[in-house]
């Protein structure tokens, strides 16, 4: 009984360090997760990061986040063609 009282705790326990490891040590919410269409208005000012497209030939999942003229941080999620189509 013992046992399955720590095993529980531990488990309970790494759920809670996996959320404090995600959520920003300055108290900021993290930026929300954009899903693309074409009808989003962009206002990109500076692109911070892109996702690396995979090698395959097929459309991929990617993310790209990136700085709007009023200095607030987006990130957006898109689906793009894969790297790896020849042109044969």
């Amino acid at each position: 009984m013992k046992a399955l009282l720590i095993l529980a705790l531990v488990g309970v326990s790494s759920f809670a360090f996996a959320d404090a490891a995600t959520t920003p040590a300055s108290g900021a919410q993290a930026p929300v997760v954009e899903q693309y269409d074409y009808s989003t208005n962009l206002d990109i000012k500076r692109v911070i990061s892109l996702s690396t497209i995979p090698n395959v030939c097929e459309v991929v999942p990617a993310t790209m986040t990136y700085e709007d003229h009023q200095g607030r941080v987006h990130t957006l999620q898109y689906r793009a063609m894969g790297e790896g189509c020849s042109q044969s």
